[in-house]
């Protein structure tokens, strides 16, 4: 990632205050971007967002991405070069419980973003970030079948052809570029929604807890926030500067930074002793739960072959850092502090 192309563009951010946006309006104000963020409160509590106090840095709009007119007006006063579109009802188990907003959010949702993008030519540069989707054996590649089975990985795909129809149908002659970017499943410190591992993981160390393990044998392509936050960026910056770039993209770890969840929290329990001399043990318990994918991989070949991009941190760096925020937040320690740090040396 460019930090001198980003200080003082103008960036419009959807879905800023939840943890991939957190570290990337984190990262962008440190670079001195002139960042704008839409989206609903805090989802989690407590929230990234609010504990490193990021809103001070940057315009921080509450608004539903449903909302066309609301969106339509924040466009007209911001008036963004670059827009990534990261807001969305992001849980699979959420999506069995609440289909309808998960649709109306991660659909719609994009149809409103790319309706505001369409009728203000300010903006050079889109990005969509949606999420992989498929149960192969194989790496899932950019040009494969889109047809996620649960209703969050579905309406993901169900965005991906909504940003398809309207590049082709409004932008082939424009001078904005339309990328969409698939990524593995992201994980990093100061993630506390429910249902991922990591936050499971933090809980039950708070709490002096076994960890629970709802499916410890499914594999999941892991990788620290950071690396999909700036390859976003990167291809952000190389699509504003020449179409050509424009396209869809996977960003997920190497073949080796495949996981299973048993294996991921093994990792977690040992890198927590070693750094805080507390000894963290998990239980295996399935809870019936629905349909969850039990295999996703990610084919990263392009986004390599075309930008000579690769990972930085493998999955025990990953770990490493997670713990190394997490204990500082249980310890009340300077957060903030930590988080730049990692910022500044993941970019190094």
């Amino acid at each position: 990632m460019d930090k001198l192309f980003y200080d003082g563009k103008r960036i419009l951010i959807t879905g800023h205050t939840g943890f991939k946006g957190s570290w990337m309006c984190k990262l962008l104000i440190m670079a001195g971007a002139k960042v704008t963020g839409y989206a609903l409160e805090s989802p989690t509590d407590p929230s990234l967002f609010e504990l490193c106090r990021i809103a001070d840095g940057m315009n921080s709009v509450v608004g539903d991405i449903r909302d066309l007119d609301h969106l339509k007006k924040v466009f007209a006063e911001v008036q963004p070069e670059i827009v990534i579109h990261m807001a969305a009802q992001p849980l699979v188990r959420e999506s069995y419980q609440n289909p309808v907003y998960t649709y109306e959010t991660n659909v719609m949702g994009t149809v409103n973003i790319l309706e505001c993008v369409r009728l203000n030519p300010c903006v050079k540069s889109f990005v969509n970030v949606t999420t992989d989707n498929k149960e192969w054996e194989w790496g899932y590649r950019e040009n494969e079948e889109l047809n996620g089975y649960d209703p969050y990985s579905n309406s993901k795909s169900c965005s991906e052809l909504v940003t398809s129809s309207y590049l082709k149908s409004f932008f082939q002659d424009s001078d904005t570029a339309i990328t969409t970017c698939r990524a593995g499943n992201v994980i990093g410190g100061g993630d506390f929604a429910t249902d991922r591992i990591i936050p499971d993981c933090i809980r039950a160390v708070e709490k002096g807890e076994e960890i629970v393990v709802r499916n410890p044998f499914s594999t999941r392509p892991y990788q620290h926030v950071l690396e999909p936050v700036t390859a976003y960026l990167m291809i952000a910056k190389a699509q504003y500067e020449d179409k050509k770039f424009a396209g869809n993209y996977n960003v997920g770890p190497d073949e080796t930074d495949c996981w299973t969840t048993g294996n991921l929290v093994d990792l977690f329990c040992k890198e927590w002793e070693k750094q805080t001399g507390t000894q963290v043990t998990w239980v295996n318990k399935y809870d019936g739960g629905p349909h969850e994918a039990n295999f996703l991989k990610l084919d990263c070949s392009r986004i390599k072959r075309t930008f000579g991009w690769k990972p930085v941190w493998n999955v025990e760096k990953t770990m490493e850092k997670i713990v190394e925020w997490s204990d500082c937040y249980l310890k009340r320690g300077d957060i903030v502090e930590c988080m730049e740090r990692q910022i500044e040396e993941f970019c190094r």
